[in-house]
């Protein structure tokens, strides 16, 4: 069969519009009628592309047939997103690696120029704002002029991109979080761009360097979070490879019930994916129940695409969508583009539309509960009425749900831990108070999750008034910040009136970006930090994020838990986490009268008021010249030259990735007698792996800095030097939490050097085993590299000199960024670390990786200590063709480099 010519012209008014048809594509190919939209989506990718070398008509046949094998296929494809977005923490690196191949096809003879995003690129700076200062009018000034003194350096390099590169804009910050950005003005849902004097229309698509860009999806648009070594790929021209996923469909019916919020019903479906399986699927939505969720409910729910564990949380285009966009200010000819084009490709949703899928499940929207999530997970889930009981369990048993233990308050035969029960008393800001178990120290409306939903954050508003009202205020322990995903909410909160009922509870503005949910906290008071400390006291944040592992809001703060933006301001004003709010009071009136929470809660009737002063106008105002920055940021100075002078700084330094790089790749070498650099348990997270967070002064990036003549006042985040190795590599495995099982007890980034077995740091044993010439291995449990899409959970592993990572399972794109970077990802087949009865003092062996295939059986040697030795079958976790190509370049921007010195 030949391709199929599916080209068509698409009328509307005077404006022509050529693109792909599924229709005509249907004619030859079979029925797609049923075929999940996200795969007309996938479907419409490959028919454009199907004239190049990566699309072959046994693509388009598989995904056709997809619907005839109960949703399965192990056919590979070649997925071509229309764009790329990227936020400043995974930006930084990106954009380091992209001058640095410049640097390396300069010294291969080539021409720099060739060097360049093909591909449109947004990055958004929102990850480096910090809430140091908080509770007051001046906070966001205050933290804006801390950012702006910090990341001078970083900010500069990103400039000079901004120019040096084509196809390549940056939101200056200030602006807003990536996420709220692009579904508030990049997003198109359909996309066109002009080639040879004709426009054409095709489906929005994207990859993102944050994992959850899958935001996006609430929009119509499939996009999906990547790492930042694959979407330099994308950016760079090459498509992302993939299996044809297994799509999990979920039916919804019915309404939420007054007084829930999306945040409950995203916890619910987070809790629900999860039990069910869906790592590595596509999710989508349909059923009638859509038409009872906004557009601001439908992101909410697709953002949490990687806490439900899926590649996307897809979302359908109807009526729905137009108004989205016609609110938002996208243009009277794009929504009729996106109306005709999804009509007539039959990616319009239907009333009783039910598509194909691998599974399905089905949820009434009327039975969802008020939530949170903790104290670690997002999955979670803790009723509002079990919160008090499940917190008095987590303290009795010092057992977090998964069994791990509330890291230091665990004690032999489940004894309280020293200072259990501890009493603080504390002095701050003229208040004195006693802090005990269970206090609240962080209350934040944050993320990108919320942050873009204005029923929610409206919600916390109406709260907050009606609290006021009420003669309540915020406890003086508790760390509150408001933290808006774009300036369009600071808009509507004016225009409400409701801004200042939250700035006096201490909810002001700190500033626009992700801010406590990716660990950019701030410090606590001292008197507070000091009395959990001295009292090794279990206290809680609690957060309207998606993220709550362990270590990553505050290394002080042991439990955290996910709720809405109301609830975030309603234990903000009770202070403590161990409360039933639907018989226990938030507090006292002046009267003496308790007031609890059904007493301030607002009805959907105020919501849906307040939500009247959202218009189009706030979104035009504040995207009319976003890219334009504020004068800091247009009063730095960069360079005009093609190629970047790297600095003396520690914040930017050249990679060290393709030093000595030849024009061809080396054979693969066998892995030896490798030592076993950590044994790691289940839910090894990309925060445990990848330097995050605080930066510690006894830690080998903390030593390491100090060397350098940095302050410690002075060492900013993890995240902000990205752009320099030296300190990320030091930082890699060395999560205050992380348990290393080679060690007895103890936590952090620690390992048993061998032989003499002698503990160490992870950097400081994997240093001296490179001076050997002993390759590393890492083994881990379930579920490994869960969570962010941290480029540097693979850069650092790599740099540490790890061979490969030998685990029970891994998510999704930890797994690609591994083998993107060159190290190998192998999975137990039928056996474990624990059966195998692994201590750290073994050997691994593994031979054949010059003639390695996609998913093959491998024998992994395993030599005991007294010479014994045992063969372990592992299967490789190369997927496809074009992974294998890229593990054997060495990486995947090996392989891009290299092509392009064959084309200059």
């Amino acid at each position: 069969m030949n391709t199929p010519e599916t080209e068509q012209t698409l009328n509307i008014g005077t404006q022509h519009y050529r693109f792909h048809s599924l229709r005509k594509a249907e004619a030859q190919l079979g029925d797609i009628s049923r075929l999940p939209r996200s795969l007309k989506i996938l479907l419409e990718n490959l028919l454009r592309k199907a004239d190049t070398e990566a699309v072959s008509v046994d693509d388009l046949k598989a995904l056709v047939a997809w619907q005839h094998h109960g949703g399965h296929s192990d056919q590979e494809i070649a997925f071509s997103p229309a764009r790329v977005l990227m936020q400043d923490f995974t930006g930084v690196p990106a954009v380091a690696d992209l001058a640095a191949m410049r640097d390396a096809v300069t010294a291969l003879g080539g021409d720099p120029q060739h060097v360049n995003p093909l591909s449109p690129v947004d990055l958004v700076i929102d990850h480096s704002v910090m809430v140091d200062h908080y509770g007051n009018a001046d906070a966001f000034r205050a933290n804006v002029q801390a950012e702006m003194s910090r990341n001078h350096e970083r900010y500069a390099f990103l400039r000079w991109g901004q120019t040096a590169f084509n196809n390549f804009r940056v939101v200056p910050p200030g602006t807003g979080i990536c996420h709220q950005v692009n579904l508030e003005y990049l997003g198109q849902t359909v996309w066109t761009e002009e080639r040879d004097g004709e426009i054409w229309a095709y489906p929005d698509t994207l990859v993102g360097t944050d994992s959850h860009t899958t935001m996006i999806n609430g929009l119509g648009i499939l996009g999906w979070g990547v790492g930042g070594i694959e979407a330099e790929a994308a950016m760079l021209g090459q498509p992302v490879s993939m299996l044809i996923p297994e799509v999990v469909g979920v039916k919804l019916s019915g309404a939420l019930r007054e007084g829930i919020t999306a945040t409950d019903l995203v916890l619910t479906v987070t809790e629900m994916l999860r039990k069910h399986g869906v790592v590595g699927k596509f999710v989508e939505f349909y059923g009638d129940g859509l038409a009872q969720l906004p557009l601001a409910d439908r992101a909410t729910l697709a953002n949490m695409a990687p806490e439900y564990g899926a590649t996307c949380g897809f979302f359908p285009v109807d009526e729905e969508t137009l108004r989205y966009l016609r609110l938002s200010g996208r243009s009277d000819d794009q929504i009729a583009l996106v109306e005709a084009y999804c009509k007539e490709q039959g990616l319009w949703r239907h009333p009783g539309d039910e598509p194909l899928f691998t599974s399905s499940l089905a949820l009434d929207l009327g039975a969802v509960q008020a939530s949170l999530a903790g104290p670690k997970r997002p999955q979670d889930r803790v009723a509002l009425t079990d919160l008090k009981t499940r917190f008095d369990e987590l303290m009795a048993l010092n057992l977090t749900p998964s069994g791990a233990g509330i890291s230091d308050l665990e004690a032999e035969g489940g004894q309280p831990a020293p200072g259990a029960g501890g009493t603080a008393h504390v002095e701050f800001n003229g208040d004195r108070f006693e802090l005990n178990h269970g206090a609240v120290v962080i209350a934040a409306i944050t993320s990108c999750t919320n942050t873009s939903n204005p029923g929610v954050m409206l919600a916390a508003g109406l709260l907050a008034e009606k609290a006021l009202a009420r003669g309540l205020m915020r406890k003086p322990w508790v760390k509150s910040s408001l933290a808006p995903g774009s300036k369009v909410v600071t808009e509507y909160l004016q225009a409400t009136g409701l801004d200042r009922a939250l700035d006096q509870l201490g909810f002001n503005l700190v500033g626009y970006g992700c801010t406590t949910c990716i660990g950019n906290s701030g410090p606590l008071a001292d008197p507070i930090e000091h009395a959990i400390r001295d009292q090794d006291l279990t206290v809680a944040s609690v957060l309207s994020g998606n993220r709550n592992f362990e270590g990553r809001v505050h290394p002080a703060v042991k439990t955290n838990w996910l709720a809405s933006p109301p609830l975030v301001v309603a234990f903000a004003l009770a202070g403590r986490i161990d409360l039933d709010l639907s018989r226990d009071p938030l507090g006292k009136d002046s009267n003496g009268t308790p007031v609890y929470l059904r007493d301030i809660w607002p009805s959907q009737q105020e919501i849906a008021t307040a939500l009247g002063h959202v218009n189009t106008g706030m979104f035009r105002r504040e995207y009319a010249a976003v890219f334009d920055g504020d004068t800091d940021w247009q009063a730095i100075e960069i360079s005009a030259d093609d190629t970047y002078t790297w600095p003396d700084s520690s914040y930017i330094r050249q990679p060290p990735f393709f030093d000595g790089m030849s024009a061809e790749p080396e054979p693969v070498n066998d892995i030896v007698n490798a030592r076993i650099l950590a044994l790691l348990g289940d839910s090894v997270t990309t925060d445990h792996i990848s330097p995050a967070g605080a930066i510690k002064a006894d830690s080998p990036a903390g030593r390491y800095l100090q060397e350098q003549g940095v302050e410690q006042q002075d060492f900013n985040s993890y995240g902000s030097r990205r752009g320099n190795h030296e300190v990320m590599m030091r930082g890699t495995f060395a999560n205050i939490r992380i348990r290393n099982e080679m060690l007895d007890g103890v936590e952090g980034g620690e390992t048993l050097y061998h032989p003499g077995v002698e503990q160490l740091s992870i950097y400081d044993a994997a240093m001296r085993y490179q001076q050997e010439g002993v390759d590393l291995v890492v083994v881990a449990g379930k579920e490994y590299g869960t969570g962010s899409s941290r480029d540097w959970a693979a850069k650092g592993t790599r740099l540490l000199g790890v061979r490969a990572v030998v685990a029970e399972s891994f998510e999704r794109i930890h797994r690609s960024n591994l083998l993107g970077m060159g190290v190998l990802p192998l999975e137990f087949m039928d056996t474990d670390r624990q059966q195998l009865g692994l201590t750290g003092e073994e050997t691994l062996s593994l031979s054949g990786l010059d003639q390695l295939q996609p998913k093959q059986v491998l024998t992994l040697t395993l030599t005991r200590t007294d010479g014994q030795t045992q063969q372990v079958p592992v299967r490789c976790r190369i997927d496809t063709g074009n992974e294998l190509t890229y593990f054997r370049h060495g990486g995947i921007l090996h392989y891009v480099l290299r092509r392009m010195l064959g084309k200059s």
